[in-house]
């Protein structure tokens, strides 16, 4: 097979919680640990940092990557989902693994891979943990999946980990409240190991600490008080996940061999974008008309891109919106702005949320909007419409933003 067969093999054959929903979900980690002994445990042959999460995760764990590069090691960033290429999710100082990689690992493995009927997500972390214990990093940054107890990345033993903040997102897997997702998101916290917390709630802050309490985890609460270094990401919901890595990096320096020095911080953070790639979030695109690309698609996410918005000067607002048909679609459009144009479409895979959905939802609302039967026709509709001084922002979906950038 070549890389476009085996990426083929790798997302159709097997079930995949980002295109498939609640179906593709494993409840135990019984898989995972089948294919790491089956490649002679590679996890165990580099240290790790674990974050789990419902927001900011995947740009914390960016952060901190991009701070040990500056420090001088080979990172390891393990992140999902990706935007345009496959490869993204498994990177080297910013590298993706080779294409020769996927299809050799693929193909190494593929009877083993269908006897055991291991999910996508499964099979990726084999596959990355295997990359990085061939390529001998000094360190790898993992997120998390889903949730954390039963995710497949939960099979490791970090030095430090870290949880951004709670929100009721993946509902049908994680549970309908607050402090059960926590319980959930909790369960990467491992014993005598240091937590940094980001979470600003009193209620899910005592869920944490009962957690780690029970295995002696020394636990961080962020200060969200205090200044947050500056960071090239754009948007100030930043802060927060600058907070968590500063916390996480202070952790490491405390519990390892690994140093990081103030200059490594503040440097790291300040070009976290060319160390590690990272794309989609508050992504300006272009000027005049400023388009902005943002993966936000829970409340809380939609809630922290809105604010940032808020602060920009335009005349029109025009939101390309698709959305996944497990959100809270009325809640997200509840805190949209009533004055904005609105370009709406279904991102093309099999969990979209069909336009007439969204069209009733929106209608409901009162929202002035157009339809287009793709991702790419709703942002050239909005593109040909918004003015020089007017403001595009493709949003609602990771989907939607990989389709367009």
């Amino acid at each position: 097979m070549n890389y476009k067969q085996t990426l083929s093999w790798l997302f159709n054959q097997l079930p995949m919680y980002q295109r498939q929903g609640k179906v593709a979900y494993k409840a135990n980690l019984n898989n995972t640990i089948l294919l790491d002994d089956h490649l002679g445990n590679p996890h165990e042959r580099f240290p790790t940092i674990h974050v789990a999460g419902t927001n900011g995760k995947g740009s914390t764990c960016h952060m901190l990557a991009s701070v040990l590069q500056e420090a001088g090691y080979k990172v390891g960033l393990y992140t999902s989902p990706h935007l345009k290429d496959f490869r993204e999710r498994i990177k080297i100082n910013g590298e993706m693994c080779s294409q020769a990689f996927v299809v050799d690992f693929v193909q190494k493995h593929k009877e083993f891979l269908e006897a055991n009927q291991l999910s996508f997500f499964e099979m990726t972390v084999g596959m990355a943990f295997q990359y990085f214990a061939e390529q001998k990093v000094d360190i790898a940054v993992i997120e998390t999946g889903l949730g954390g107890r039963l995710d497949s990345t939960n099979i490791i033993k970090p030095l430090v980990c870290a949880i951004t903040n709670i929100d009721k997102d993946h509902t049908a897997v994680l549970g309908n409240t607050l402090v059960k997702i926590a319980g959930e998101k909790a369960g990467i916290i491992k014993e005598n190991t240091p937590v940094a917390i980001g979470e600003k709630r009193s209620h899910l802050k005592s869920r944490f600490r009962e957690s780690a309490d029970k295995i002696n985890a020394p636990v961080t609460f962020v200060n969200h008080q205090k200044q947050a270094l500056p960071t090239d990401l754009l948007g100030s919901y930043q802060k927060d996940n600058v907070r968590v890595a500063t916390a996480v990096i202070q952790e490491l320096n405390k519990v390892s061999d690994f140093t990081v020095s103030d200059e490594d911080l503040k440097s790291g953070l300040k070009n976290i974008v060319k160390n590690t790639r990272l794309r989609g979030r508050y992504d300006v695109l272009q000027l005049q008309p400023k388009v902005v690309c943002d993966t936000a698609h829970n409340v809380a996410g939609i809630k922290m891109v809105m604010a940032q918005v808020d602060k920009e000067e335009f005349e029109t607002l025009h939101i390309v919106l698709g959305m996944v048909a497990d959100k809270n679609i009325d809640a997200v459009l509840s805190l949209l702005p009533k004055h904005a144009i609105y370009h709406i479409c279904r991102p093309d895979i099999p969990r979209g949320l069909a336009v007439e959905a969204l069209q009733q939802a929106i209608k409901n609302c009162g929202l002035v909007f157009t339809s287009y039967s793709s991702v790419h026709e709703a942002y050239q509709g909005a593109l040909k419409m918004a003015k020089s001084q007017d403001m595009v922002l493709a949003t609602g979906s990771t989907f939607v933003v990989a389709e367009i950038i």
